[in-house]
């Protein structure tokens, strides 16, 4: 039996430009809500739903986060590049996750990882280096204790070497490969035992 693999591509969004979408306003809309912000505090979002919880009320006047009290219409998509249907209501999940694939936009059908484009996974931020932590939609808790323990051993001085070796890279002369030749010589150090 061949070993199983994460063949999912990580990338870092820039969600106060791409604005997300998130459909339904209970506990796990709270969640999702909560991980985006803790993530990325200047990100655009919509919640749509007929009811929201106090906590994501409070948790809304957080952020840039607009609350809009109706059910889900395909009319909300238009301007959306990623959303995340959260309703307890599974007809209204699939319905939003087929008309987000009509129009080629990124879904996250929580808890439905066949109905995800992508998965929200375990986060560390230590200044400007971010670290994303992927079970492939297995297992959100042992992201979260992998997330955990890197906090925990990352030091909060990476962001003063992450500056440090910004200013040395735009002093370098050459061209992209020597740049990165010299970089990876003065870096090395990091990572050897």
């Amino acid at each position: 039996m061949s070993e199983e693999r994460n063949n999912l591509y990580p990338i870092f969004l820039k969600t106060k430009q791409l604005e997300v979408l998130v459909i339904g306003g209970g506990f796990v809309a709270e969640e999702k809500l909560s991980f985006l912000l803790k993530s990325s505090p200047d990100a655009k979002v919509t919640i749509v739903s007929p009811m929201f919880r106090e906590g994501t009320v409070a948790l809304a006047k957080t952020g840039e986060v607009i609350m809009i009290e109706d059910v889900y219409r395909k009319s909300y998509l238009e301007g959306k590049y990623i959303v995340i249907a959260t309703t307890d209501k599974p007809e209204i999940n699939m319905e939003v996750y087929h008309d987000c694939r009509a129009q080629n936009t990124l879904v996250n059908v929580a808890d439905n990882p066949p109905f995800c484009d992508f998965y929200m996974g375990g986060i560390v931020t230590k200044g400007n280096v971010k670290i994303a932590i992927s079970t492939n939609g297995k297992s959100p808790t042992t992201a979260k204790r992998l997330r955990q323990f890197f906090e925990e051993v990352i030091p909060e001085k990476i962001d003063d070497l992450v500056k440090n070796l910004n200013e040395y890279r735009k002093t370098l002369k050459g061209d992209f490969e020597q740049k990165v030749e010299q970089l990876n010589e003065f870096t090395k150090n990091l990572v050897e035992k």
